[in-house]
């Protein structure tokens, strides 16, 4: 051999990038393969770490990927579970690397509540929609002159100051899903249905009428959801209906029998009844990672992943 080793001349052996690489690249070709092509359903990710080696010669460290999986099931969620875990075991094994896998979060489909959903839908009714005056629509037309339009009259859309029939917003949604699929999406509040009566409503938050062919680009929406004038409306609004809702059941004990009672029957006798679905807290809390911290630095404020996990 060399009398001097020359490391950036010598085999080299593959490191987490290229596991990422192949699980990525694995896991987007035989998507097709993982579950029927039924029901809305999708599986999206994003690469958080990749590398975190000081120099071109030394294999990469570390790398992570993060999967969002949507389906209309836990069987189908499952299923599509081992499927990863099979594509990250094989491609730690082609790279020489180890594998780990997180949870950050499950949660349940959600549990309907039509009786709850009623009651919401009075009190809506009773408060009315939103409505935006001047001062919002001044700010408003102010981003569409930022962006080179013409401020328009009326900047907002029509829909945010309508009401909406639960009945008919639910077909609406069901437009687009198969008639045997009964969950679609995911979110957070849905595992709180399986623990008491719950009912979701939308207030409408602000949105700019756009001309033919136009897209607002992104910061438009987080700009509206940050000014009082414009944010308040909706803020104000879904406040009313959340006390006049609240102080129906709390005055109302036949509208508090009617929730409790197609709880019960939906969730089979109740928290713990034969049709209830515990919580999906298979896993250890995610509270070991390394979460951004914001720090003061010389330059001024700034934010920064931390070298060693919170403890």
């Amino acid at each position: 051999g060399a009398p001097i080793p020359q490391s950036h001349s010598a085999v080299r052996a593959p490191g987490a990038n290229d596991a990422l690489m192949m699980m990525y690249m694995a896991s987007k070709a035989l998507r097709d393969s993982m579950l029927p092509h039924q029901g809305g359903w999708s599986v999206s990710e994003a690469i958080l770490t990749a590398g975190q080696a000081t120099a071109d010669n030394l294999p990469a460290g570390l790398a992570e990927i993060q999967y969002m999986m949507r389906m209309p099931t836990i069987e189908m969620a499952e299923q599509a579970t081992a499927f990863l875990d099979r594509n990250a075991e094989n491609a730690a094994r082609m790279s020489g690397c180890r594998w780990e896998r997180h949870w950050v979060c499950k949660s349940r489909h959600g549990l309907a509540n039509h009786a709850m959903a009623n009651l919401v839908w009075d009190a809506m009714q009773a408060v009315g929609a939103p409505r935006w005056d001047e001062r919002a629509k001044d700010k408003a037309r102010e981003i569409q002159t930022n962006l080179g339009l013409k401020p328009m009259p009326e900047p907002f859309i029509d829909e945010m100051e309508q009401l909406i029939d639960p009945q008919e917003a639910e077909a609406i949604l069901r437009r687009d899903l198969a008639p045997s699929q009964l969950n679609s999406t995911s979110d957070d509040y849905t595992d709180m249905s399986w623990h008491a009566p719950l009912a979701r409503f939308y207030i409408a938050r602000p949105a700019l009428r756009a001309p033919d062919g136009y897209r607002y680009p992104g910061w438009v929406m987080n700009a509206l959801g940050g000014m009082p004038e414009t944010i308040d409306p909706m803020v104000t609004t879904a406040s009313k209906v959340l006390a006049l809702s609240a102080l129906r059941l709390i005055e109302d004990p036949a509208a508090r029998k009617a929730t409790r009672d197609e709880f019960e029957t939906r969730t089979g006798g109740g928290v713990g009844g034969s049709k209830w679905v515990a919580p999906l807290c298979d896993y250890e809390p995610p509270i070991h990672f390394r979460w951004p911290e914001y720090v003061e630095t010389p330059r001024g404020r700034d934010w920064w992943i931390p070298t060693r996990p919170h403890s």
